[in-house]
């Protein structure tokens, strides 16, 4: 069974170099909150720059633990099975638009690029799992039940 076939190795390993790069630019600009920004007035600043912040970096987080369960699949650490049981992408959370709307261009920049990430590495999410489905049929969906009822996987 070939589960892997939309995807390669290759394609986790660009992937996974374009998370790492945003990883640190991300942590670069939501780390040390904006510059220079002492009065109460931009409080509104400080306040978008720590929710979009929070929700940027649980963006990419979620994208580097799926690519690194596949790179495990691809070294053999997780079998087929556990790679299509464990590994599920978390769900994206929408960026605010008042809080977009406080930041810089660059920020929103930033955060566009993590959100079309997370769509892209989604989109592909997706494609493997109903692969998966299609080669599996019946018999392997009942032993998928039976493990997780039995918590074996």
């Amino acid at each position: 069974m070939d589960m892997m076939r939309p995807m390669n190795e290759q394609i986790v390993e660009t992937l996974y170099d374009e998370a790492i790069q945003l990883a640190e630019q991300v942590r670069a600009v939501f780390a040390y909150g904006p510059v220079g920004i002492d009065d109460a007035a931009n409080d509104d600043v400080r306040i978008a720059m720590s929710i979009e912040g929070l929700r940027s970096t649980t963006r990419i987080m979620n994208i580097l633990a799926w690519l690194l369960n596949q790179r495990a699949f691809f070294d053999g650490e997780l079998s087929a099975r556990q790679l299509r049981r464990r590994n599920v992408l978390g769900d994206d959370r929408p960026s605010d638009e008042a809080s977009l709307a406080v930041l810089e261009p660059e920020t929103r920049i930033l955060i566009a690029d993590t959100i079309s990430l997370h769509a892209r590495v989604s989109r592909l999410d997706t494609e493997w799992r109903q692969s998966a489905i299609e080669e599996d049929g019946p018999v392997h969906s009942m032993q998928d039940r039976i493990a997780t009822a039995f918590d074996t996987v």
